[in-house]
């Protein structure tokens, strides 16, 4: 019954703020580095808030409140929103966005390898169908073949703690 005041900060910014900075993160994800910063400036802002873990270094703060950066949460839903659509769980249908890839000869990572299109135009590369592939291509087989979201979720979160950086551009 005894909540500490670090348990209910770290739950209200989990309710209240978080939606707020990750709201259609698939759609409108930032690429400049000036406004990923704007973004993680309110999550360092909170974490500094907190008594117990203000004279720490950032990363230090958010690992003791059990965080990830930003960043890391909406690389990781841009592989979740692509797992939805390769399995069929959204109305975008998957072939309508990507390709898998006919040269994958299935030695390495997995059989749903998605082949990289060229782009003309700079800004292309920052939108969605294009940002996630090399990422999507990383995973290993067992993770893509997960049996559910929860499952796919799961297993992303045992890559973040042995490939730490993983998730990061």
């Amino acid at each position: 019954m005894g909540r500490s005041v670090l348990e209910i900060m770290v739950r209200l910014y989990k309710t209240l703020v978080r939606p707020h900075l990750e709201y259609c993160v698939s759609a409108w994800s930032p690429h400049y580095i000036k406004d990923k910063i704007l973004l993680e400036r309110v999550q360092h802002r909170f974490t500094r808030m907190i008594k117990e873990v203000r004279g720490k270094d950032y990363l230090d703060r958010l690992k003791e409140l059990n965080l990830w950066t930003l960043e890391d949460r909406r690389n990781r839903a841009d592989l979740v929103e692509l797992y939805k659509m390769y399995k069929g769980f959204t109305a975008i249908h998957f072939e309508s966005l990507f390709t898998l890839d006919c040269n994958n000869k299935g030695t390495r990572g997995h059989l749903a390898k998605l082949s990289k299109p060229g782009c003309q135009k700079d800004v292309r590369k920052y939108f969605f169908p294009h940002r996630v592939i090399d990422r999507w291509n990383a995973l290993d087989g067992e993770t893509v073949s997960s049996s559910s979201i929860n499952a796919f979720k799961n297993r992303l979160n045992k890559i973040r703690m042995t490939r730490m950086g993983y998730f990061m551009d």
